[in-house]
């Protein structure tokens, strides 16, 4: 039986990734900042990916059941709103769980590892593509995050363990309502933005409209763990309507955005 971390144990993600695990036969050790709401096969051991003091205790925990396999980081932040207009404690923050969180549990979690395990690393498939507009700190932080995971892959590599990234589109979880409302704020706080927010946020309840199941990435997420030759990366329901837009040339791109916006 193999044993796993799990970052973001508790948001739609991590649960089915957890669950997952668990139906088939592996041990999932849980990482969250709040206890579950209910009981799980698995075991949630409190932590704050932005904290290291409290994740070196959760590692120490996590260390006493024996070695790990692998760790998968499912925790994040999805924010939206103007670069303009948010305050430096937000941009900040989404840097400190996204991108600093991952750092700090690998350095952690590294002397744990059994031979040849796996570091899965969940992105979006914002992270390669041209940033929209109002979608800037959502898309930097995840484009750093796949960065990082390059750089930890070619590193990794040289010690025996292999990175897989799994980039996905929008995912029914806890964090679509979350951006919903954020949106909504956005709409109704922004001074500079007020027509171009509103009509965004019609383009943003078609994307997030064609969400997929969270048990459709743990699925991803397993491949990436299992195949005897992962992925460098795995790619789950990408918007084409994205995908053509950053295809054309920068200034197209910028004319479009205008276009539809203003």
């Amino acid at each position: 039986m193999a044993r796993y971390l799990v970052t973001g144990a508790n948001g739609g993600m991590g649960r089915a990734i957890c669950r997952a695990l668990t139906d088939a036969g592996d041990e999932a050790v849980g990482l969250d900042l709040t206890e579950p709401k209910e009981e799980t096969p698995w075991r949630v051991i409190r932590a704050d990916v932005t904290d290291s003091a409290s994740l070196e205790a959760a590692l120490a925990l996590a260390g006493e059941g024996g070695k790990l396999n692998g760790v998968i980081h499912a925790a994040g932040v999805y924010d939206l709103g103007s670069l303009v207009e948010m305050g430096e404690a937000a941009f900040v923050r989404d840097f400190n769980v996204n991108l600093f969180g991952a750092f700090r549990v690998n350095k952690l979690a590294l002397p744990l590892l059994n031979p040849k395990s796996r570091v899965v690393i969940i992105s979006s498939e914002l992270a390669p593509l041209d940033p929209l507009p109002f979608t800037g700190i959502y898309a930097v932080t995840k484009a750093a995050l796949e960065k990082y995971a390059w750089s930890l892959r070619m590193e990794l590599q040289l010690l025996g363990h292999k990175v897989a990234v799994v980039r996905p589109g929008a995912v029914k979880t806890d964090m679509l309502p979350a951006s919903v409302a954020a949106l909504e704020r956005f709409c109704a706080e922004t001074r500079l933005y007020p027509v171009n927010a509103e009509r965004f946020k019609k383009i943003v309840d078609r994307v997030e409209a064609r969400s997929v199941t969270p048990e459709k990435l743990a699925r991803k997420a397993l491949r990436a763990l299992k195949s005897k030759r992962p992925r460098l990366v795995y790619k789950l329901n990408r918007n084409p309507l994205l995908l053509m837009l950053s295809a054309l040339p920068k200034r197209t791109q910028l004319w479009i955005i205008r276009r539809v916006l203003s």
